[in-house]
C-alpha cells in the first residue's frame, strides 16, 4: 500500500510491548506488533520496541525512582527511546477483563514526566502521536484500549482516528492470537477485523506524525505552560483575553 511520501522515512516509531511473558517466549501481542510495525517500516519508518517486563522498570510515578527508595530502575535508560520516538504505541494483554500490570506500570512512568516541558515551552509530550494494539482470549478490546488512549491524550500525546486494533478469540479457554490450531492455521491472522483496523491504526499514526512534524510540531498558541505562569490567560469572569 504505497503512499508515495518520503516524509514518512524521517519518522519514528516505538513499541512497547507490556506482555507479562519475558523473552525468548513466545508473545502472542508481539505477533500483532510485528504486523502494524511492519506496514511502517515498508514506508521507512525507523522502527523500536522492547518488552518492559524484560527490564527491571520499577513502580512508581517519579522519572527516576532510584530518588525514591529503589535500588534498580531501568526507566531512566529507557525513556530516551520514547523521547526519540514521534509514534508511540502501547501493546498489551488483556487480564480479567483489564490491562495488564506492565501496562499501568508503564504509563505511570510515562506520566512521571508529563510535568516537565518541551523547547517550546509545552508539555513534554505535545507534538506526538500515540495508539495501542490489545490481545487476549476474553473481552475487554475496547475498554482495555480506552484507558491506554486517554492516559496517552492527557498526558498530551496526540491521537488519531481509529488508533487502537486488537484481536480476542471466543468467550471461555482457548487459543490466544498466533497459536497454531488443530487445522495448521494460526488463530487470528485471518481476521479481517484485526487486519483493517490494525492497517487503518499504523497509517493513521504516520498521517498524523507527518502533518505534526511538517507543522514544526503541535502549535503553542493558548497552550505554553510559561505563559500562563506569566499571566498570559484568559479572563473566565470577563470574557477578553488579558496579558
Amino acid at each position: 500500500m504505497p503512499a508515495n511520501d518520503p516524509g514518512f522515512s524521517k519518522l519514528s516509531a516505538l513499541f512497547i510491548n507490556t506482555t507479562l511473558t519475558r523473552s525468548p517466549a513466545t508473545s502472542h501481542t508481539q505477533l500483532l506488533i510485528d504486523a502494524s510495525a511492519s506496514i511502517m517500516a515498508k514506508q521507512g519508518v525507523r522502527v523500536d520496541g522492547f518488552r518492559s517486563i524484560d527490564h527491571p522498570i520499577a513502580s512508581g510515578v517519579y522519572p527516576d525512582m532510584r530518588e525514591h527508595g529503589w535500588e534498580v530502575d531501568a526507566w531512566p535508560e529507557l525513556f530516551p527511546r520514547v523521547l526519540a520516538a514521534d509514534i508511540l504505541v502501547i501493546a498489551g494483554p488483556i487480564w480479567l477483563g483489564d490491562n495488564s500490570s506492565e501496562t499501568k506500570k508503564v504509563i505511570e512512568r510515562l506520566y512521571a514526566h508529563s510535568g516537565e516541558l518541551n523547547d517550546r515551552g509545552q508539555w513534554l509530550y505535545y507534538g506526538r502521536v500515540g495508539g495501542c494494539l490489545i490481545t487476549g482470549n476474553e473481552d475487554g478490546i475496547k475498554h482495555c484500549a480506552s484507558n491506554v488512549l486517554y492516559s496517552l491524550q492527557h498526558i498530551g500525546y496526540s491521537i488519531p482516528p481509529q488508533s487502537d486494533a486488537g484481536w480476542i478469540g471466543e468467550a471461555g479457554p482457548g487459543p490466544s492470537y498466533g497459536d497454531k490450531q488443530d487445522d495448521g492455521t494460526r488463530a487470528g491472522l485471518d481476521n479481517e477485523f484485526t487486519n483493517r483496523n490494525t492497517t487503518f491504526m499504523a497509517w493513521n499514526l504516520m498521517h498524523m506524525a507527518h502533518t505534526l512534524k511538517s507543522m514544526g510540531g503541535f502549535p503553542t498558541h493558548g497552550n505554553q505552560r510559561r505563559e500562563w505562569d506569566a499571566g498570559a490567560r484568559f479572563d473566565f469572569e470577563n470574557p477578553e483575553y488579558r496579558s
